[in-house]
């Protein structure tokens, strides 16, 4: 290709000129580096990631791989490819769909690229780059780790894309990448091309957060400034009288309302919430502003399409109901005609009596007035249908859970969160800096608004400071949730050798965090040994009373010091010392052995499967059991491959064995979920207990090494899976189970996942001579099963 280079090119055909950081970065993958962007939501990091597509399309048999942390993210960005590059330039692989996997460009989570990695696939062999998006999911404390076990384990030739939120320590992150990769540049923005306002949203009026002197809404500041004082109404709000509540209270940039009219139009209820207020005394408590008055506060204001985040699920069914109660309709004719269309096309296959279960009549009802709901509880193809309508703005409200905030393509002008706390599974805990910034940045997208707008619903316990501080807030630290886990191990140990695999541990991100905050400590360390020696030196000149309290302070500071030196002895190594542990536990269990020397020497075939591998005497080897564990992954992995090297599964058909695997990938909503029902039948009542079983001992041994302990396996699904899998219909599992459809297509996927992955292991293991015919008869009943479970709307979510 002539004519410029292939950023000229890019640019030229882009349709809008690139930012700074957007160039910068360009032009750092075009010199053949890596480049970490940390730049705000909604400011076009993508196109960064798009110029990588285009450069691996430029470059002959170079291959690129875009990976998303969840598969909806994936779906949508394949969706974009395949219109951009044709569909058969473009392939999926999201675990439970496998389609042109040997594309120039695929789309994956990063789990499945990160098992491609282990399992040294020949797909890597062309790959040119690696788009890693959403890369601060780094920091999740349950799959943060295969970010950087992607990072440290990719041939060293991919060049890296690395898009992430505004982080703090986004230098550290890069330098770290840089450490690990070598030439990687970490590409900084916090302009937010579509200026963000803060408000709240109070009984009377839709009130600035801030104001500057003259009264009027203050410009959105920049990261970490708060654009001018906190307004007073809303102080005077916060000490238990209303103020006047009008005036200038619902104003924009400009002095006029946020709907750009000018007056008195800041009441956001409009004439009846002027009636209701009128001649009454300040009052200590607040009205509580219901969903609908949201609404139509959102719809007067001139804020809508937007998103109202309820950190409940029950919460967003709720407050669609709750609008449809009170006759919210936000759509005109011509619009509910094709929302009608549109939906209705989707959904044709569906028979009376599953629409009937999946609540569809409603659905479509709240659809066509505009507003919906969107959480994990929705069966798939209604959220995608959500969706697609709310970026045509046909649907202009959608009352979402903080899942939607994860990089869905869903633009809003508004975004409204109902409350400054939620519940985290044990307790009402605030919103951190992190989370208000990644829900509030869904407000005002690139290309099609002007200025966005973040609007806090207030009740008399929202604390004013500390909501100025959230808003300040533009950046949150990346923190690793990195340890190694069995899994991790085997795959390390099969592929390099002991030393090698605890070096390469020590490269971690965790490490690195930990290896600073040793350098930090130590500093301080010094510091506080230098006021010892001058507490000393004053104790050596003072007599009697003086001296008394120079002694006392000096004992202090050596017991903090001494505090400190022995945080300093424990932090040093610890991913290294918690990988040792792994391996002996591993050890113990058989899955690893110590080489002796001559293969004589190890008798053979041993009961836990020929050694394999490779090293000289007393070098770590992977059994074959290990080799089984290698392609097992998620929280129970040990679990798993026990439970299939000890035969614990016996008796099991293939409906019985797909609710046993949705035992073991289960994980309850909440600790006080209900006593599970399990299915009929002596042989699965068996098999449960010695799964139950074995993960006690498990846990003992994990305990006994130091390790972190795994959740009990809950059966809560065993029956509905039970029951599915037996081929019941749809409306009759879901109606016995009372699980909502979301739920129950989430955890069928995750069952069919593990079943997949028990397939794999088996074979691989009988392939090798271990156990052959149980091991091969076993992984035939997983694919029986995986065909019991992947039906119907199952199958249908697959391909969302």
């Amino acid at each position: 290709m002539s004519g410029g280079t292939a950023l000229d090119h890019f640019a030229s055909r882009v349709g809008y000129p690139l930012d700074s950081f957007q160039l910068s970065a360009c032009e750092r993958l075009e010199e053949g580096r890596s480049v970490l962007v940390a730049a705000p939501t909604g400011s076009g990091k993508t196109t960064v990631a798009e110029f990588a597509v285009a450069l691996a399309r430029r470059e002959r048999d170079a291959r690129i791989f875009y990976t998303a942390p969840i598969k909806a993210l994936s779906n949508q960005k394949f969706r974009e490819l395949c219109e951009e590059y044709g569909e058969d330039e473009v392939g999926l692989l999201t675990g439970d769909v496998n389609l042109r996997g040997d594309a120039p460009i695929v789309v994956m989570t990063t789990e499945v690229l990160r098992n491609m990695i282990y399992a040294e696939s020949s797909a890597l062999t062309d790959l040119a780059f690696v788009v890693l998006d959403e890369v601060h999911y780094l920091g999740d404390r349950f799959r943060g780790a295969v970010w950087e076990e992607i990072i440290l384990h990719l041939p060293r030739e991919v060049r890296l894309v690395a898009l992430s939120a505004t982080v703090s320590n986004a230098e550290e992150f890069g330098d770290w990448m840089h450490a690990v990769r070598g030439d990687t540049d970490v590409i900084l923005s916090e302009h937010r091309p579509v200026p963000l306002y803060q408000h709240v949203l109070t009984d009377r009026a839709l009130l600035p957060l801030h104001v500057g002197r003259d009264g009027e809404a203050a410009e959105p500041g920049r990261p970490g400034e708060r654009g001018g004082r906190i307004n007073p109404e809303l102080r005077r709000l916060a000490g238990g009288g209303r103020g006047d509540g009008g005036g200038r209270g619902d104003r924009g940039r400009d002095g006029r309302g946020a709907n750009g009219r000018g007056g008195r139009g800041s009441d956001a209820f409009g004439a009846r919430g002027r009636e209701r207020s009128r001649g009454r005394p300040p009052v200590r408590r607040s009205r509580r502003i219901s969903r609908a008055d949201i609404a139509r506060a959102l719809d007067e204001t001139g804020l809508l399409p937007a998103i109202v985040f309820v950190f409940s699920r029950n919460g967003c069914d709720q407050a669609v109901r709750q609008c449809l109660f009170e006759g919210i309709a936000l759509t005109s004719r011509e619009e509910r005609e094709e929302i009608r269309r549109v939906a209705q096309a989707e959904i044709a296959d569906m028979s009376e009596e599953e629409r009937r279960v999946l609540g569809v009549r409603e659905w479509l009802a709240g659809l066509e007035r505009g507003v919906a709901a969107h959480h994990a509880g929705l069966l798939p193809i209604f959220k995608s249908v959500v969706e697609r309508l709310f970026q045509r703005r046909l649907v202009k409200l959608v009352f979402a859970t903080e899942t939607l905030a994860l990089g869905i393509n869903m633009p809003a002008r508004a975004v409204v969160i109902e409350r400054l706390d939620k519940f985290n599974g044990e307790q009402r805990v605030p919103l951190t800096s992190g989370e208000y910034t990644q829900l509030t940045g869904r407000a005002g997208r690139r290309g099609i608004d002007t200025e966005g707008h973040a609007v806090v619903v207030w009740n008399d316990d929202v604390d004013l400071e500390a909501l100025a501080q959230l808003a300040g807030a533009r950046s949150f630290p990346v923190r690793s949730s990195f340890r190694p886990t069995p899994n991790m191990a085997v795959n390390l140990l099969q592929r390099m050798d002991e030393e090698l695999a605890r070096e390469t541990l020590e490269l971690s991100f965790a490490q690195f965090q930990a290896d600073r905050a040793v350098v930090d400590q130590a500093r301080e360390l010094r510091a506080e040994q230098d006021s010892l020696a001058g507490y000393d030196a004053a104790i050596a000149r003072s007599q009697g009373a003086d001296r008394k309290r120079w002694e006392d302070r000096a004992r202090k500071l050596r017991r903090r010091i001494e505090h400190g030196r022995r945080q300093i002895a424990s932090r040093t190594g610890t991913i290294a010392r918690t990988f040792d542990r792994v391996v002996e536990l591993l050890l113990e269990l058989g899955y690893l052995e110590r080489e002796r020397g001559a293969a004589e020497d190890r008798g053979g075939a041993r009961d836990h499967g020929q050694a394999v591998g490779r090293g000289a005497s007393g070098e770590l080897v992977v059994t074959g059991w290990g080799e089984l564990l290698r392609r097992i992954y998620g929280e129970r992995d040990l679990l798993v491959a026990e439970c299939l090297r000890h035969d614990l599964l016996r008796g099991l058909d293939a409906p019985g064995l797909a609710a046993m695997c949705c035992v073991l990938s289960y994980e309850p909503r909440r600790d006080d979920e209900g006593e599970p029902r399990l299915p009929g039948g002596a042989a699965f009542l068996a098999a449960t207990e010695r799964v139950l079983d074995a993960w006690a001992q498990l846990d003992e041994l994990a305990e006994r090494r130091r390790l972190p302990r795994s959740e009990m396996p809950h059966a809560g699904m065993a029956a509905t899976m039970h029951a599915w899998a037996s081929g019941r219909p749809v409306e009759e599992v879901l109606e016995r189970s009372g699980i909502g459809a979301g739920d129950f297509v989430r955890w069928s996927k995750q069952t069919i996942d593990l079943l997949d992955q028990i397939a794999q292991a088996c074979e691989s293991a009988s392939l090798a001579g271990i156990d052959e015919d149980r091991l091969g008869e076993l992984a035939r009943l997983a694919r029986q099963a995986k065909r019991g479970v992947r039906r119907g709307i199952v199958e249908a979510a697959s391909e969302q």
